[in-house]
């Protein structure tokens, strides 16, 4: 379902929330990647992508330099585990990419060239001659204005300007990468929005591999927690950014009749302890609720035509529910029930590519719970090969983001073309 368009029809922004085409038959993956604990998938002349599966937050930067470091090497992006000794590893990128920007964030598992990954760290490195990206730190996400908004976005507008790759009109798109656990993401891509104007959004919220104690997002040679960054991304390159889910929806109404919007927690649902009505909801007891349900059944807020998921973080003593998305009182939920993993995102990645053509890379942002309801339900294997034959990178976030809104459940992204597919 097209959701919104910005400048030319190549250079487009996509959503699809709901619907379940036939299934399509996957294709076998034409890449064949033996386990290591060095991968390396590819060079293209835009594109250079790595991912090193070493502890040592030495020898991962040295393993990721030795693949990505070319004379035009511009920007590197990664996601990386929260089980590095993150100073480190911070020190470590600074050292091995001197005069590049590097930007990342911890995640809650990793998307390489082998697909679903763990304990390792994935990069993508951009060739300058294709891509002018800039970078900038959100430190305080709870006290960030308009203005601030408007400011960083002009700087980052200009460091892209002065490349003189492309026009900015139908030619950049953001990418957001906030702190997972800040419960401020609202607020910060909200704002953002309003002063990116007509340039398309995505990014996910940091992850800690499922600890949810500390997330966090690098820039500037060192990890930050309760911060946020935003990269603009000039290209000539055709792109499409999309997000989807493929949750339906249920018959069960719960009405948040008493909830704390700050804390994202909702203690009522229709006038009850929110656990008990919720449990009551899916057929199971307050005492077996966990993550596998959480995963497989969460509920959703119908704005529009669409459903946004609301993902449930956990059951607290007072049988109250913490979410990982805003809730506030009065809302009203939907239990959703999920359809065909993969069938959705199928759809929008095929047809990202028969817009753009072959793709260069693929950047993907995929709900930590969807991964788990993969595993759950042995689709795990079938999952990443999909994601190597689709040339996806990327990692599994605690949130998503997607032109100014907080998703969960989602997989979202952005499609890039190859430079002889690009429209100049």
């Amino acid at each position: 379902m097209a959701y919104d368009h910005f400048g030319a029809p190549v250079k487009s922004t996509e959503v699809a929330l709901a619907g379940y085409p036939d299934a399509v038959e996957l294709p076998g993956s034409p890449f064949s990647v033996e386990p290591s604990s060095m991968q390396s998938v590819m060079s293209q002349p835009a594109v250079r992508v790595a991912s090193s599966g070493t502890r040592d937050p030495a020898m991962a930067a040295a393993n990721l330099a030795d693949e990505l470091r070319h004379p035009f090497l511009g920007f590197v992006l990664f996601f990386c585990s929260a089980e590095y000794d993150l100073a480190r590893l911070g020190a470590a990128l600074e050292n091995e990419f001197p005069g590049v920007t590097v930007s990342g964030c911890t995640s809650a598992g990793e998307i390489t060239s082998r697909g679903y990954d763990r304990g390792c760290i994935s990069a993508i490195g951009f060739d300058r001659r294709y891509f002018s990206i800039d970078c900038a730190l959100i430190r305080e996400m709870d006290r960030f204005t308009l203005q601030d908004a408007q400011n960083v976005i002009d700087g980052l507008l200009s460091h892209c300007r002065s490349a003189r790759l492309a026009p900015i009109k139908g030619n950049t798109f953001a990418i957001t990468l906030l702190d997972g656990l800040s419960s401020r993401e609202e607020l910060v891509l909200a704002t953002l929005n309003a002063a990116l104007g007509s340039i398309p959004q995505f990014g996910g919220s940091a992850g800690d591999d499922e600890r949810l104690t500390n997330t966090h997002v690098f820039h500037g040679g060192r990890f930050h927690s309760g911060a946020a960054t935003v990269l603009l991304v000039n290209t000539p390159l055709d792109f499409r950014v999309f997000s989807t889910h493929h949750m339906a929806e249920g018959r069960e109404k719960l009405v948040v009749t008493k909830a704390c919007a700050d804390t994202r927690t909702v203690y009522e649902l229709n006038a009850e302890p929110a656990a008990e009505a919720y449990a009551r909801a899916v057929g199971s007891t307050v005492e077996a609720l966990d993550r596998e349900i959480f995963a497989l059944r969460p509920l959703g807020v119908k704005i529009g035509d669409h459903y946004f998921i609301r993902s449930i973080q956990r059951v607290n003593p007072d049988k109250s529910l913490t979410f990982y998305c805003a809730v506030e009182t009065g809302i009203v939920m939907t239990g959703m029930e999920p359809g065909a993993l993969l069938d959705t995102v199928r759809t929008q990645l095929e047809a990202s590519e028969r817009v753009v053509g072959q793709p260069l890379v693929t950047i993907g942002c995929d709900c930590f719970l969807r991964r788990l309801e993969a595993e759950l339900t042995g689709e795990s294997d079938a999952v990443s090969e999909f994601l190597r034959y689709h040339k996806v990178i990327g990692f599994n976030s605690y949130g998503e983001q997607f032109n100014g809104m907080h998703i969960n459940q989602t997989f979202t992204g952005v499609v890039i073309g190859q430079p002889d597919v690009c429209s100049g």
